[in-house]
């Protein structure tokens, strides 16, 4: 047998997820639950941050501070940023009760959890190029606490210049990815069923 690694790429990929569980056309009668939908709309809204900060980053700060339309496409991408932390920590607290760890899919949540963190650093990036009085306000009060653990040689939160970078060139990329394998994780083991449900182990035969 080859040993090269497409055959193990292939055999990580394709032989482990079928086409029919990363695509399926049914699900569980218990998925029809707000508390389900609220991880799909937290991908919707971050679909919508993509797309909004994608426009405000091609046509840069001073259209978002000049115009109605950037105003606009501003104030978009805000209310995505609020609407994506809400839903998703309703999806994060309702998993945690329904210990949606269960049925060997701890790497399904831990995925999630990583994702929320890196959610953050993403929004604090986001606070901090605003180029307004709150990311003056916020930048400020960081680069202190920064200072204070020793990381400020690392990073600067008054370098607006190296903020945007982290926020439009990698944060995004990078969680996305974790968005992304999140989903192909809850996809190979399925949708965690509530705790008094007799399929619990389901996802993991």
């Amino acid at each position: 047998m080859s040993t090269s690694w497409t055959t193990r790429v292939r055999k990580a990929t394709l032989e482990s997820y079928k086409p029919e569980d990363l695509l399926p056309d049914t699900q569980p009668a218990y998925v029809a639950s707000w508390i389900y939908i609220f991880g799909v709309a937290t991908i919707a809204a971050f679909v919508m941050l993509f797309a909004t900060g994608l426009w405000l980053t091609l046509e840069g700060p001073a259209w978002w501070h000049t115009s109605s339309i950037g105003h606009f496409a501003n104030s978009m991408h805000l209310w995505s940023v609020e609407l994506f932390f809400v839903f998703m920590v309703v999806h994060l607290w309702g998993k945690f009760w329904m210990a949606a760890w269960r049925g060997k899919r701890i790497a399904t949540w831990v995925s999630g959890v990583v994702a929320f963190m890196a959610s953050l650093i993403t929004a604090f990036t986001g606070y901090l190029i605003q180029t307004n009085f709150d990311s003056q306000w916020i930048s400020t009060e960081a680069k202190d606490g920064f200072n204070s653990i020793g990381v400020g040689a690392f990073f600067n939160a008054l370098n607006t210049g190296q903020a945007i970078l982290l926020h439009v060139a990698l944060l995004p990329l990078l969680l996305g990815g974790i968005v992304v394998w999140h989903i192909i994780l809850i996809r190979r083991k399925g949708v965690v069923p509530p705790i008094d449900n007799d399929a619990t182990l389901e996802g993991s035969k």
